[in-house]
């Protein structure tokens, strides 16, 4: 799977999953999978979450090395 940094993000933001899910117009057990790096999310998922977070899909989800 895909390595993303949304739960970083997003308690940095101070934003529970519900609160960040409701921002981002996603269902939170999606955004619970997503964290735990075991949903893949779409380009558009991704786009909705950078916005609600503040930042980039490239800050989110960071090329593996």
């Amino acid at each position: 799977m895909e390595r993303n940094l949304v739960k970083e993000f997003r308690e940095r933001a101070g934003l529970t999953q519900v609160e960040l899910a409701r921002r981002a117009h996603i269902a939170s057990p999606n955004l619970s999978s997503i964290e735990r790096g075991r949903l893949a999310p779409w380009p558009k998922i991704k786009s909705r979450l950078a916005r609600a977070l503040k930042t980039t899909e490239a800050e989110l989800f960071p090329p593996e090395e």
